[in-house]
């Protein structure tokens, strides 16, 4: 018997980077699961590098209709599953004088509001034993220029973390975060628009990772798994997946 066989997941960002990862280490274990995503070519790209074990379901995390819709897509799916992984997340890094409402909206809505909400709606369908898990960041205790409301917004959601393990104990359901450091996502050449830019921010950044490497979205699904599945006397915990920025 695979290691995940039996299990069902639903994976909120689960196109690409962390999240895609994620699914496949839970695939090649046996598991059943559901991913959501935006873009209609990572939708495409996702189904096509995750096979027809894995549902790829078109989904916006920042909105509550489509967070509605997806838990009725989950209970005709699933019925009952065993992992919420809430990973959809994206920073603009953003200067003090030029952050705008939309910018800040845009963070909160993303990273804090949709997670919330996500928890509320679908937390009904998950099995006693079964688990939520949260990406947060290292931003969320680090002082990062350009990433104030990123930060805030991932520091709310590290409070959500330890508030929802208090209200879902008594559905024995745990709930917990990952918090990742500098990941080599590709995201640098989403977020940086130059190759002298990404080569600047790739240096800064080896220069100050006590590890002085990026780490993998491998090395995060495995945190994840950990969380969700064997570290069964845990809950309201935040796991640094980050070289060692956070605590060195």
């Amino acid at each position: 018997m695979k290691r995940y066989e039996s299990k069902r997941v639903v994976i909120i960002g689960g196109t690409s980077g962390m999240g895609l990862a994620t699914a496949k280490m839970l695939l090649d274990g046996g598991a059943r699961v559901l991913v959501t995503g935006r873009s209609a070519p990572g939708l495409e790209s996702a189904q096509r590098e995750l096979g027809a074990g894995a549902t790829v379901v078109s989904s916006d995390a920042r909105s509550l209709t489509d967070i509605d819709t997806l838990a009725a897509r989950v209970k005709a799916e699933f019925d009952t599953f065993d992992l919420l992984f809430v990973n959809a997340g994206f920073s603009i890094p953003t200067p003090l004088g030029s952050v705008t409402e939309d910018v800040y909206d845009e963070m909160f809505n993303l990273n804090a509001k949709g997670p919330f909400f996500a928890v509320q709606k679908l937390a009904p369908l998950i099995n006693r034993g079964g688990s939520v898990v949260f990406t947060t960041s290292v931003a969320n205790v680090k002082g990062l220029a350009g990433q104030a409301t990123y930060g805030a917004a991932k520091a709310a959601l590290r409070s959500f973390t330890r508030v929802l393990a208090a209200e879902l104990l008594p559905q024995e359901i745990r709930v917990n975060a990952v918090s990742p450091g500098p990941i080599d996502t590709g995201i640098l050449q989403k977020v940086f628009p130059t190759e002298e830019m990404r080569t600047h921010v790739r240096g800064h950044t080896l220069g100050i990772i006590p590890m002085k490497r990026f780490g993998t979205s491998e090395e995060i699904a495995k945190a994840v798994l950990l969380l969700a599945f064997d570290a069964t006397f845990t809950t309201g915990l935040e796991i640094p997946v980050d070289g060692g920025w956070s605590q060195l």
